[in-house]
């Protein structure tokens, strides 16, 4: 791993790693009417509190669009996106 790092540094390309948000047979859940999130066991409902995604809009990897967007926003009781306070 480490020649893989002075290869990478010596030769100007960057190593990027992509991390699953959910582990295999997992898949994320976001708080409701607050920020965060978390990971549920697939054939199993979000526990109160929590919701799925909305369709379209699931994280995927750490950092990626919709990761990005998932941490200013969340559901509203209603369910509809709602943007995060500042600072939350």
């Amino acid at each position: 791993m480490a020649a893989v790092a002075v290869t990478a540094a010596l030769t100007g390309c960057s190593l990027q790693i992509e991390v699953a948000v959910c582990g295999r047979g997992r898949y994320p859940v976001l708080a409701v009417n607050s920020s965060g999130g978390d990971c549920v066991p697939d054939g199993e409902e979000p526990a109160g509190g929590w919701a799925r995604y909305p369709a379209g809009k699931v994280p995927e990897k750490v950092g990626d669009k919709w990761d990005v967007y998932g941490g200013t926003r969340t559901l509203d009781g209603k369910g509809a996106i709602v943007e995060l306070p500042e600072g939350e």
